[in-house]
């Protein structure tokens, strides 16, 4: 019998966790053959429906989210037509909620595992034999599939019945975190993807847009075991380990066992990404963080919102005063990744309450600001509430917010703007320096990123693709025409910010084709060939370049001019001088939460040959 497990990710770096812990359920039961197909919401529907019908499995089983759930229902109706024999499962967080209302609307699926899915897979495949885990499983015994009967004992599904009737068994007790099979037998799997890490289910708040709340109990995996699957991620240098616990740090003692094992056995090369609650850090915590290798953790915290009125609303508990004070505590040491997000479109957060919520998490100077827009999500204590709070938002998934009590559609609209600035000019990391001079400029970091939003949507930009370059132009143009005349206590300087630009530019790249308002680098053409064939300057500047030769250690640097200490201008808001002010910029080292090549100021070394 051969069962096909199938996933749609959002992109293909991601990976299913859920489907491999499914096949690893079925492992030991004799003559079941369980595959794992894995595609993306890019693919082709076409392209999917023919990878799945030559596989010509007997079960066919979906893994079932917000993003994927419309291309799932097309494919199952699609693969019925194809295999009318087919037997088709849905499971996952987009169908458990309302598992009735999905075999309404879908009459060839079969059956919906509802919340936690292992030990129901392991029971319906065990069905499909007719027979224990020990006994053999042939094709012929899944002709006609699972009886009314066999269905009606296995509890956590709701499933179609031969007559047509639709019957929602109990709930299932929750798994055994120490049952559920490792999923990552074969590495070579997930070569150049993320691996997606579960070491506890549940969380002990009770956040009213998050389905994590209902399951309040949370359940740990043994910490031997979570040591020995860490370590077969470390020994094949994986680059990410993404941690999908709800709230990784609920408990101290776990969390500091976890982290000194990870840092033990640090491999220089693997990065490990924590979901926590900062303001629930002590001092031991933010001590042992400040020692770590730089780009061995990074930690996502949810902010949500400032508005105290909003938080109190949504369930959620948070101390921001402190959560800014540990915010910075860590950031001070320029070692670990912080990742903050807000939620646009909760409750008694209006435009201004947002923009606020906003200005203050800017402050805390995250490397990445993540602005998200309100999932009404069927199950959660918000979908509940939503004729209380006026909620209007789009019936089929993703079930994001349009308006509320507090926030127009308009206002939402206008927020989408503010986010495609954040993540192009922020979030990337590419414009660190320009963006920093800028601020200077505006009364606020909303103030900014709104200038830039209306002048980007007054040239009819949005939609279209640019290359890199191309941004660097368009801020070079906004700040221009924005800032132009501008007095104040700082004034604005087009050359100082030219070069700031620049630096920004060729901090992340060295680009094959230089910007049209760069110097021309004839002028240090010379003095940069001597530096480079300086036999005293490899030996000061390229001890680690022994095995290159000069063409590779060009290719691998390079030397650009500035009349400026940009840094120390960026955050000054003024031009601030550099004497001899060659920069070398060496791309084999990386600022590990930037990714910023390495700078050296060269001073007289350049033109000392």
């Amino acid at each position: 019998m051969k069962i096909l497990l199938a996933a749609i990710n959002a992109k293909y770096i991601h990976s299913n966790l859920a489907v491999y812990s499914l096949k690893g359920c079925t492992r030991h039961i004799h003559g079941v053959e369980t595959v794992v197909r894995e595609y993306t919401i890019n693919n082709y529907i076409d392209e999917i429906l023919a990878g799945l019908y030559r596989e010509k499995p007997d079960v066919l089983a979906f893994s079932c989210y917000i993003w994927n759930l419309d291309m799932v229902e097309e494919l199952a109706d699609l693969m019925h037509k194809a295999d009318p024999r087919l037997e088709i499962w849905l499971g996952g967080p987009e169908v458990s909620y309302d598992a009735g209302d999905v075999l309404e609307r879908n009459p060839h699926v079969r059956l919906v595992m509802r919340g936690e899915g292992e030990d129901t897979f392991r029971e319906l495949v065990q069905g499909l034999c007719g027979m224990s885990p020990e006994g053999d499983c042939s094709t012929e015994a899944v002709t006609g599939g699972l009886t009314d009967e066999a269905l009606s004992r296995i509890r956590g599904i709701t499933f179609r019945c031969r007559d047509g009737r639709i019957m929602e068994n109990g709930e299932r007790p929750p798994v055994n975190m120490d049952q559920i099979p490792f999923p990552y037998k074969n590495m070579e799997v997930f070569k150049n993807r993320i691996i997606y890490y579960e070491s506890s289910r549940g969380c002990p708040f009770s956040c009213s847009y998050c389905l994590s709340s209902i399951d309040k109990h949370v359940r740990f995996r043994s910490l031997s075991l979570v040591k020995e699957e860490l370590k077969l991620f470390l020994d094949y240098k994986v680059p990410q380990v993404k941690f999908v616990d709800r709230t990784f740090n609920c408990r101290h003692d776990r969390t500091m066992e976890i982290w000194r094992f990870i840092k033990e056995n640090d491999n220089g090369i693997t990065n490990f990404h924590f979901e926590i609650t900062a303001d629930l850090l002590n001092d031991e915590e933010l001590e042992f963080l400040a020692a770590l290798r730089p780009g061995l953790i990074q930690l996502e915290i949810g902010v949500q919102s400032t508005n105290p009125e909003t938080i109190r609303e949504i369930d959620r508990v948070m101390d921001f005063e402190k959560l800014s004070r540990i915010v910075g505590r860590i950031r001070k040491g320029n070692n670990v990744h912080q990742h903050l997000d807000l939620i646009a479109g909760l409750p008694y957060e209006g435009l201004d309450s947002f923009i606020k919520s906003f200005n203050d998490v800017y402050g805390l100077r995250p490397q990445q600001l993540q602005m998200g827009f309100l999932k009404v999500l069927k199950g959660s204590k918000m979908h509940e509430k939503q004729k209380d709070y006026g909620l209007v938002y789009h019936t089929r998934p993703v079930y994001e917010v349009m308006s509320t009590k507090w926030i127009t559609f308009d206002e939402i609209l206008f927020l989408k703007d503010i986010e495609e600035m954040v993540e192009v000019y922020y979030n990337s990391t590419q414009f660190i320096y320009s963006l920093e001079y800028l601020l200077h400029f505006f009364s606020s970091p909303f103030a900014l990123f709104q200038a830039l939003a209306e002048t980007y949507r007054s040239q009819n930009m949005a939609g279209r693709k640019f290359s890199r370059l191309e941004r660097y132009d368009f801020l070079r143009q906004f700040a221009a025409g924005e800032l132009k005349g501008q007095t104040g206590a700082l004034d604005f300087s087009q050359p100082l910010f030219d070069e700031i630009l620049r630096y920004d530019l060729y901090l992340r790249e060295k680009v094959k084709t230089r910007p049209s308002w760069a110097p021309d680098p004839a002028e240090w053409k010379k003095a940069v060939a001597a530096f480079y064939s300086s036999p005293k300057m490899r030996e000061k500047y390229f001890k680690e370049y022994d095995d290159k030769n000069y063409r590779q250690i060009r290719n691998l640097t390079h030397v650009e001019i500035f009349s400026w200490n940009i840094p120390e201008s960026a955050a000054k808001g003024r031009g601030v001088a550099e004497n001899n002010g060659g920069v070398l910029f060496m791309y084999q080292h990386r600022d590990s939460l930037t990714y910023g090549a390495r700078t050296v100021w060269l001073k007289e070394d350049l033109y000392a040959q």
